[in-house]
């Protein structure tokens, strides 16, 4: 059987680089997670390693495919020396176990929700999915495997957030693109929703 991970992993190092640093979190019930920090000028990247080992299940379905279904890593990017965001990587771990321990199918479009800050004193308690295949393209995995996406994550507020319920991920998308907000910015203010 191959080794996900390990090709995540080569992945990862030729799309972004060596990283400077990585931790570890492991969750009652499910397999371990690493957050890696990327490094590049005043950009921070954080990529998740582990959340791609099994594929992610339709909670309706009566028996989880060992093999087949969506694989997925989550990315962050946000301008380092801001704030301690250096804080993100158990609420990144947390994000990356919810296929395992909540049963949910990450997807582009889908908010997921930490019900905390994703650092100390951050205005974002929650991320937008976004589509993948700008930074780092998909992973093709031998059949009948689904190939691995990596998939950024886009720092949401409360008000955001609520917003994107109501009115959909595109709409949010959309405000975000015409106020020329800088999504990477960990100190940002909400985007004027009126």
């Amino acid at each position: 059987m191959v080794d996900v991970l390990a090709l995540v992993e080569a992945r990862l190092r030729t799309a972004l680089g060596e990283p400077d640093a990585r931790a570890a979190v492991t969750f009652l019930g499910t397999d371990r997670i690493e957050v890696l920090r990327f490094t590049d000028g005043d950009i921070v990247r954080y990529a998740t390693l582990g959340m791609s080992a099994q594929p992610m299940a339709d909670p309706t379905a009566a028996l989880a495919d060992p093999v087949k279904g969506p694989r997925a890593e989550l990315v962050l990017s946000v301008r380092a020396g801001l704030a301690d965001t250096d804080k993100v990587l158990r609420p990144l771990a947390v994000l990356a176990a919810s296929p395992q321990v909540e049963g949910v199918v990450v997807a582009p479009g889908a908010s997921l929700d930490l019900g905390e800050p994703l650092w100390p004193g951050a205005a974002f308690g929650s991320v937008l999915v976004a589509e993948p295949g700008g930074l780092i393209e998909d992973l093709e995995l031998d059949a009948p495997m689904d190939p691995v996406r990596f998939l950024p994550l886009l720092p949401m507020t409360a008000n955001e957030a609520a917003w994107k319920r109501v009115r959909g991920a595109a709409e949010l998308e959309g405000r975000w693109l015409a106020r020329g907000t800088d999504l990477r910015d960990p100190l940002r203010p909400s985007v004027p929703l009126d």
